[in-house]
């Protein structure tokens, strides 16, 4: 059997491979990073509003939502001329969330460790 083409545990995880590629290329992007961290607090915005947050044009924030809308990764509501925009599920939510905590241990600064209720060296029962 080639081992190239084994499943590694996966099912069909070569037929999402380059799928999850995009995905990572999607969020490779800090102004589309910050669009996502924005969403996941407030819910739903407006592209003004998400302009001044992530300091940027509105013109280019469009830009980006409207990769993140082709990538399914956001969706609208219009109300009027004002067209809002939401995370599409938690998934690229979580995926930002782990890359932000991997970036903290990467510089030896786990702020999401800090969180822990529990002392030092005690472990949580499972």
């Amino acid at each position: 059997m080639d081992a190239d083409t084994q499943m590694d545990g996966f099912g069909q995880a070569d037929a999402f491979v380059e799928l999850a590629v995009e995905v990572f290329q999607m969020l490779a992007d800090a102004t589309r990073v910050r669009i996502v961290m924005a969403l996941r607090g407030a819910g739903e915005l407006s592209v003004n509003h998400l302009a001044d947050i992530v300091d940027k044009s509105p013109t280019a924030v469009s830009q980006h939502l409207a990769k993140l809308r082709m990538a399914r990764m956001v969706a609208t509501r219009q109300v009027g001329q004002r067209v809002f925009y939401r995370l599409q599920d938690d998934h690229a939510t979580q995926l930002v969330t782990q890359a932000i905590q991997q970036a903290e241990h990467a510089v030896g600064m786990p702020r999401h460790h800090a969180d822990r209720t529990e002392p030092a060296g005690i472990e949580e029962a499972s």
